[in-house]
């Protein structure tokens, strides 16, 4: 197949293609094209004739063109599922589950444009505002620039245009140039809408206009979802721009004495190796209380050697190729090197081009690479504690804090648990890889700058503007 990009409300090409490959096979998916600094520029121009047609549209014209892009994305679920297995080596259960959830958040979305916020202010709490009143409404930033990562190509661009469409503002979105097709596919039902065109432009770019993204002031905000190097170098570059940075972490899950053993299992299995851990929430290091660790690895081991490997299109499927051999490579010279540093390898441990074995070490030090950074891969350590407040210091123990998990039936370390953890999320009886789409979701530390999730992200994309009159 061939795909346009999408350029200020028009489907066009360029003289560059891009070819999509399947990681799992190699072999073709679809070509596409590559967006230039003219593209872009298109892009920025008609965004900006049409800022203020954005900016005025009425709650109820947004919420009918946000449904209606959600039950585009449900009619054609199967279809958009299959399209995303192949261009990201997604088993299909997973592939599918996103579909269902990106048209969930527009939803959402839909819902929360009718309940932007506004405020009523007491003006007379001191004797300078007697006879007067104040009001805050929140205005659209203006021009949002939009870039999202291999990994959730169609959802995590989704949670930065559905927002920024019920904010009123118009959003110029890069994918991934490994995963562009399902969000090119979201053009096409955004493209039918009754959305202003321009509104939304969908451009994979090369390096030169990527970086205009971040340098051009005719752009408000920058939304970013990936890695911290490159997030935080964005948010050097951005000068005066608003920014919301989502940049993962390495993730940690207590499980304690008291927790339901059987659930922790099954829930730390599929949230450790779930798209070979190619989640910035997945599980990467586990504690367990000593009392319990012995049947815990056991049934563990016992759950991951059950995982299905095969080709991603394939409905059983659990476990395939990783997005390219690089990072395949990558993640195995970790694990090798915190093998010969002393850590022991429980199951997995081994690499066949782009595919990584779902793999469990033990024996680990927190200055490791696969302890103290993101492996963003399938991998997960296992460690015994006895004492649940340093279990918690050890979960705290990273430059990194998005969410953790917890299993525990004990009231009082779940409220040690949210008062001491430092993340974004704390998790209580499942994985730190849940999350729902309308949750505030983010991260403190080297995980991220601002919030995420449908009511969250509007309210990143308004600026709040005071009016004060007088009322005798």
């Amino acid at each position: 197949m061939n795909y346009d990009i999408y350029v200020g409300g028009r489907f066009v090409q360029t003289s560059e293609e891009i070819q999509v490959k399947n990681p799992h096979t190699g072999e073709l998916v679809a070509t596409t094209y590559l967006a230039g600094k003219e593209e872009l520029e298109t892009s920025i121009s008609k965004a900006e004739s049409i800022k203020d047609e954005m900016a005025n549209l009425p709650s109820y014209k947004k919420y009918e063109i946000l449904m209606e892009i959600a039950h585009g994305i449900e009619k054609d679920k199967d279809r958009l599922a299959a399209v995303l297995a192949k261009e990201a080596a997604k088993p299909l259960k997973y592939a599918l589950g996103e579909i269902m959830r990106a048209s969930q958040t527009f939803l959402v979305a839909a819902e929360e444009a009718k309940r932007l916020p506004g405020e009523v202010l007491s003006i007379d709490w001191t004797p300078a505002g007697a006879g007067k009143e104040g009001y805050v409404k929140y205005f659209p930033i203006g021009l949002v620039a939009g870039i999202a990562p291999f990994n959730f190509p169609l959802n995590l661009a989704v949670h930065k245009i559905a927002p920024a469409i019920a904010a009123g503002n118009p959003i110029i979105l890069k994918p991934s140039r490994s995963t562009p097709l399902s969000v090119l596919e979201l053009a096409k039902i955004i493209d039918k809408t009754a959305l202003p065109k321009g509104a939304v432009s969908i451009l994979p770019m090369d390096r030169v206009a990527g970086n205009q993204l971040i340098t051009d002031p005719r752009f408000s905000m920058i939304s970013f979802t990936g890695s911290p190097s490159v997030g935080w170098k964005i948010k050097r570059d951005a000068g005066k721009k608003k920014v919301v940075l989502e940049l993962g972490g390495n993730a940690g899950v207590i499980v304690s004495g008291s927790a339901n053993l059987d659930l922790a299992v099954a829930k730390t299995v599929v949230g450790g190796y779930a798209y070979s851990g190619q989640v910035c929430i997945h599980v990467q290091r586990i504690l367990v209380h000593e009392s319990i660790f012995d049947p815990f690895a056991e049934k563990f081991i016992e759950k991951l050697n059950l995982l299905k490997v095969g080709k991603p299109e394939d409905a059983n499927t659990d476990i395939s190729a990783m997005i390219d051999e690089e990072n395949a490579i990558r993640v195995e010279e970790w694990v090798n090197e915190a093998v010969a540093d002393g850590a022991k390898i429980l199951a997995g441990g081994k690499r066949s081009g782009s595919y990584f074995e779902p793999t469990l070490l033990t024996c680990t030090r927190l200055e490791m690479k696969v302890c103290s950074l993101e492996v963003f891969g399938p991998v997960v350590t296992l460690e015994k504690y006895n004492d649940f407040h340093e279990a918690v210091a050890y979960i705290n123990d990273s430059e990194y804090g998005l969410q953790a998990g917890v299993f525990t039936d004990t009231l009082s370390e779940m409220n040690y648990a949210f008062q001491k953890l430092e993340v974004g999320g704390v998790i209580i009886n499942d994985v730190p890889t849940f999350r729902v789409d309308h949750m505030p979701y983010g991260g403190i530390k080297n995980s991220g700058f601002g919030r995420e999730g449908l009511k969250y992200a509007i309210h990143e994309m308004l600026e709040p503007r005071l009016l004060v009159k007088n009322i005798l």
